[in-house]
């Protein structure tokens, strides 16, 4: 069965200020498109046009304004920007990556899911790696990159034979059983799950802040045997970081373009 796509694009962001105060940081400019247009794009990019997005009350109706069914031409001329078939949903309440995955179940109807964060801007679409877990999407796929501050994030354990066994996050901060990161791959904000996802999320406990942790879900395939984890091909970021980020980001994708 064809995957389908999911853009989780809530939050309050308040890592950006007042930039956030009146729009959904998914809006703000990255380079010459709105931010959430990358991550649309990707999945464009990789065969799936049948996409979910996942967004806040407090703005729900500006991102409807900009993107519509998912049919976008360019201003000013006749080239599609996008060519989706979008669905929208409204998160009410914050809780959670995995509990914005879990609203995808009737969407998904039993069909793969993969999940980007309407945040992450990538290089490289990744669409191969994404096309090779398709093919046989019964086990779960994550992507990292190798990072130079592995204690901010989520970051693999790696077993002897390399395949992947755990998840830490934020090492002897969040995840007290390692005092420091373990390894240096962090899990970016891209992951790809078979149909059984929601199973697993309807188990989960909320953690200590009250939502339900992508983390845990992950977790719960590395211990089964069943993640694996591909390393991002090309440059990678999160764009919710600081305003100033924006426009680095912005510059870098001038240099090199974005989901090449």
């Amino acid at each position: 069965m064809q995957p389908k796509g999911l853009i989780c694009a809530g939050g309050e962001a308040t890592r950006l200020g007042e930039l956030t105060r009146v729009t959904n940081k998914h809006l703000l400019p990255v380079g010459s498109w709105p931010m959430i247009y990358y991550p649309l794009q990707q999945l464009q990019l990789a065969g799936i046009t049948d996409v979910l997005l996942v967004t806040g009350k407090g703005h729900a109706g500006q991102m409807i304004d900009l993107l519509g069914d998912g049919r976008l031409a360019a201003r000013g001329g006749a080239d599609a920007v996008l060519e989706l078939d979008l669905t929208y949903k409204v998160q009410t309440e914050p809780g959670g990556i995995a509990q914005v995955v879990g609203m995808a179940r009737d969407f998904a109807a039993g069909a793969p899911l993969v999940v980007v964060l309407g945040d992450n801007v990538f290089e490289r679409s990744q669409s191969e790696a994404i096309a090779a877990w398709a093919e046989d999407p019964v086990r779960a796929r994550i992507f990292v990159k190798d990072v130079d501050d592995p204690e901010n994030f989520g970051v693999v354990v790696y077993g002897e034979d390399g395949t992947v066994t755990d998840i830490v996050e934020k090492a002897g901060v969040v995840d007290t059983r390692y005092d420091s990161p373990p390894t240096s791959h962090a899990v970016v904000g891209l992951y790809c799950y078979p149909p059984d996802v929601f199973d697993v999320i309807a188990r989960l406990e909320p953690s200590a802040r009250g939502e339900l942790e992508i983390t845990d879900v992950n977790r719960h395939y590395a211990a089964s045997g069943r993640l694996d984890a591909v390393e991002v091909e090309g440059w990678w970021e999160d764009a919710g970081k600081h305003w100033q980020h924006l426009a680095d980001i912005g510059r870098l994708i001038e240099q090199t373009g974005a989901n090449r």
